[in-house]
């Protein structure tokens, strides 16, 4: 089943993605009512700048022009997936999640628990080659038992999945056609906050297929939004919806751009902010899966943290952006490269950088054996490494992930990712460590530590990282106690208890 992800803040303000639209909802359809009135004639003046019209159906043409172009190369994606029905379908459904169970209940027949059923979802995708190679979301298809594509003539196909990633929430279909009008892949890194963008697929219902709307580019380079690991989001207010997941953002060349992916909402609808994954960054995940069946990422080696004013202040940096290297990893292309713990990364070839999930998303986008420039400071002192890095096995990532198991509790931590927040339903912004692992003989399952729970303070200290954890149980010899601060549904809780021997 497709799951639309939805990430409330303390202010109620959410974070969806667009790709999925329960089946039920297919059905319910829409008042079309059409409101007319006439202006009196009277009240229309004959003062309207010729130039400035001129200028207005310039900019109309272009639009229309452009809509044209690209429009055939938009299609349309239908899912589905063989589920179990549940009180969790209506909770975690985007309608159920805002209108409540009262509106389900009043407009469809939900299924009784357990009992089987077709769960029906709706996305958007881009034909990026002539024999039937399509660009998507994973967050449309995954999952899903049946996929289908229909193009803008009407003809439909049965769809397979070439390669997904979930770490950058995109996807590669094949449909078996041929001679299709694959979109122009434009250049992201050129795009300029302000630039005109047109967005177009398939919101809300089948019906509104092939919708196009205009907007500007707002924002750039947005992350830590929370919706994938790696993440360099393209901010518009052109008006996208559910439904318009992996749809094409398009600039005035009629080049692919971005692909649509989610929205920024307080009510389920949009509210002039959703976000695209760049098209730079999707060329690589085509091209990796076409060559591989597989993404292949670069890698650096480093454990990082971002700068923030305490860190700042307490190291004494002129900087208030950037990030610091809290661990090189032994024989990774860091340690090669010279990079040492406290360095702060500042710069990426030649780029700001003003956080870790900026530098993480920038690395990984590269190919292994390619060259890095950073721009670092280290004691205050700017200087210039050179990194060739490495490739990013799921070996090296395991060496590298920051998450450490204590053999003597019996239990295992990690820091709080996008990916573990989303997996353990944690609040926006939750500090602290995650219980990733408890063994079910060890003492913290004895004294009634969980795995999910968040150990936001450890003997009245602050946990920020897996760091903070082990230099706290560092400080406690065995047979001390240990005093967690524990976060654990919407509750917190004290939990104690004397550190064994190793």
């Amino acid at each position: 089943m497709m799951n639309t992800k939805r990430f409330l803040g303390s202010s109620g303000f959410s974070l969806i993605l667009t790709g999925i639209i329960v089946g039920l909802v297919l059905a319910f359809g829409f008042d079309q009512t059409h409101h007319t009135q006439a202006m009196p004639v009277a009240n229309l003046k004959s003062n309207i700048n010729s130039p400035d019209i001129a200028a207005a159906k310039q900019l109309s043409n272009v639009f229309a022009g452009v809509s044209e172009q690209v429009n055939p190369s938009v299609v349309t994606i239908f899912t589905e997936t063989d589920v179990k029905a549940s009180r969790q379908m209506v909770e975690q459904s985007p309608f159920g999640q805002f209108f409540g169970d009262d509106f389900f209940k009043r407009f469809f027949e939900v299924p009784a628990p357990g009992r089987n059923y077709k769960q029906h979802g709706l996305g958007s995708g881009v034909i990026v080659d002539a024999d039937g190679m399509v660009l998507t979301n994973n967050h449309v298809v995954d999952d899903a038992d049946h996929i289908k594509v229909r193009l803008m003539d009407g003809r439909e196909f049965d769809a397979k999945v070439k390669g997904r990633d979930a770490r950058t929430d995109l996807a590669v279909l094949t449909i078996d056609a041929k001679n299709l009008s694959p979109l122009k892949l434009g250049d992201s890194d050129r795009i300029r906050v302000g630039d005109w963008v047109l967005a177009i697929g398939s919101p809300l219902n089948p019906q509104l297929e092939h919708t196009v709307t205009a907007g500007i580019v707002s924002a750039k380079g947005r992350s830590g939004v929370g919706l994938t690991q790696y993440e360099d989001y393209i901010q518009t207010d052109a008006a996208i919806n559910p439904g318009n997941s992996g749809g094409a953002l398009v600039n005035l060349d009629g080049e692919l751009v971005g692909i649509n992916s989610a929205i920024a909402t307080q009510n389920g609808g949009f509210m002039g902010i959703g976000f695209a994954i760049p098209v730079n960054l999707a060329k690589k995940v085509v091209n990796d899966i076409n060559a591989t069946g597989k993404v292949v990422r670069g890698w650096l080696g480093v454990s990082i943290q971002n700068v923030t004013p305490e860190l700042a202040k307490a190291m004494d940096l002129n900087v208030s952006k950037g990030v610091i290297v809290s661990k090189v990893q032994k024989d990774s292309p860091a340690e090669k490269a010279g990079l040492k713990e406290e360095d702060v990364i500042v710069q990426f070839n030649g780029k700001d950088l003003s956080n870790s999930v900026e530098l993480s998303t920038w690395v990984a986008s590269r190919s292994p054996e390619s060259n890095i420039d950073l721009k670092v400071l280290r004691d205050g002192k700017p200087m210039n490494v050179t990194v060739k890095l490495g490739e990013l096995t799921s070996q090296v990532q395991k060496q590298g992930e920051d998450k450490s198991r204590f053999e003597n509790i019996g239990m295992q931590v990690a820091d709080i990712t996008p990916e573990l927040a989303r997996e353990f339903q944690l609040p926006d912004k939750q500090t602290g460590v995650i219980v990733i692992a408890v063994d079910p003989n060890g003492v913290a399952a004895q004294f009634g530590i969980q795995e999910g729970d968040i150990i936001v303070k450890v003997n009245r200290q602050k946990m920020e990282s897996v760091g903070d954890f082990e230099e706290q149980l560092s400080h406690t010899r065995p047979g001390e106690n240990i005093l967690f601060y524990i976060h654990r549904d919407d509750g917190n809780l004290f939990i104690a208890f004397p550190l064994p021997e190793k």
